[in-house]
């Protein structure tokens, strides 16, 4: 049987159809491949990044420390005999003098105690002349035998308990003349005196010491730093390891900063540290002293202000410093930062470095791990990385589009 016209017609067009759909279907795999082949390249070219060249240099450590001030001297003035204040010598919140009377107690009972005092002197006195004369006599009689052993004794023995008599006056005397003198309420320092405790009128008494005012030294002023134990410890490992140095200036520079950030414009000095660690805090106290400046008769300083105070740690000769816009943080809170290695193909390429930064300095990190002088660490076009090992085209910070120099 012969094939139908349409059969043959049939074969003619598969032949024509299926190389023309194989020649689509060859030039669409090679233009994807061309596509994707272009796509890679553009994703293996190398990242422009600015970098930040570390070097180690001589860097002055300072730490701020809470502190509270209070006063160079207290002295709280207390009764010291029973009686009636009569009147009160001085203006509240006023400076006082050292020496200057405060306050007057009635010294009516201390005057004619004194006088009795004195008369019972003058009594004894008189026993005692009239006792030693007695004394003289028997001493030449009892050489004659003119008299008994026994009233020469008895002589002897009344002109010395005259001799005690007298003494006895004497220091009631000199007792009533010091309660006497304690009537007078004076000043023990120099200083600022605060509210009177008591009022005309009001009775004291020596027994319970009443208060009466108290008197402060403000100048110059103590501050109280609070200093953690294991910082101090950490401190003295570092200077033992020579890793800090001991500043031209010493230790005892201490600089004041007020609670509202300004800093104080005098410069103070570390007195000393404490030996002992307050175990409910576990820190150590350290005292600074700070001349007080007045301002329109108030002192700058007054007793009991919380602040700062900035001390010198020392000085770390090769401290490595990075910008902190160049160390970020992980999801564990770790600091991290991008440095500029060698790829195995030798060109430039990123490395991810888990960093130990101790602080900030300024606007740059002290790093003590993980980055060491002369690498180079990106701090432009972090935004861009997404993983390390990529390509880079380092260049020095501030010389990329859109960036600002690095200080």
């Amino acid at each position: 049987m012969k094939p139908s016209k349409n059969s043959r017609d049939g074969r003619s067009v598969s032949r024509v159809i299926l190389p023309l759909l194989a020649t689509l279907v060859a030039t669409a795999f090679a233009a994807g491949c061309s596509k994707k082949a272009q796509q890679g390249g553009h994703q293996m070219a190398a990242l422009e990044v600015g970098v930040y060249t570390v070097k180690a240099e001589p860097v002055t450590l300072t730490r701020k420390l809470p502190g509270r001030t209070s006063a160079y001297r207290v002295a709280e003035v207390r009764a010291r005999v029973n009686g009636i204040v009569q009147k009160r010598l001085f203006n509240e919140g006023s400076e006082v003098k050292e020496g200057q009377q405060l306050y007057q107690i009635d010294d009516a009972p201390y005057v004619a105690t004194l006088e009795s005092a004195k008369a019972t002197l003058a009594r004894a006195q008189a026993s005692l002349v009239s006792s030693q004369a007695m004394a003289d006599r028997y001493s030449e009689l009892i050489k004659t035998n003119s008299v008994s052993k026994q009233d020469y004794d008895n002589v002897v023995a009344q002109a010395k308990a005259a001799v005690a008599d007298v003494k006895a006056a004497e220091a009631a005397v000199t007792n009533a003349e010091i309660n006497l003198s304690y009537t007078k309420v004076y000043s023990p320092i120099t200083g600022r005196i605060g509210k009177s405790e008591v009022t005309e009128g009001a009775y004291v008494q020596a027994a319970t010491a009443t208060l009466l005012a108290t008197v402060q030294q403000l100048d110059p002023i103590y501050v109280d730093i609070t200093q953690p134990a294991g910082q101090a410890l950490q401190l003295e490992e570092y200077r033992e390891a020579g890793l800090l140095q001991a500043p031209k200036e010493g230790f005892d520079k201490a600089i004041l900063h007020m609670f509202t950030g300004k800093q104080y414009g005098k410069t103070g000095k570390i007195q000393f540290a404490d030996i002992s660690v307050n175990p409910s805090t576990s820190s150590i106290m350290m005292r600074a002293e700070f001349a007080n400046t007045t301002k329109g008769g108030v002192p700058e300083l007054l007793p009991g202000l919380f602040v700062h105070v900035e001390i010198v740690e020392g000085v770390a000769p090769q401290a490595i410093l990075v910008p902190q816009q160049g160390v970020s943080r992980n999801t564990k809170g770790q600091p991290i930062a991008y440095v500029v290695a060698k790829g195995k193909d030798g060109g430039d390429t990123v490395e991810l470095r888990v960093l130990k930064a101790d602080r900030t300095i300024g606007a740059k990190w002290l790093i003590t791990d993980g980055i060491k002088a002369g690498e180079q660490v990106v701090v432009e076009g972090l935004q861009y990385i997404r993983q390390p090992g990529i390509p880079v085209k380092p260049r020095p910070a501030g010389q990329t589009p859109g960036s600002m120099p690095i200080e």
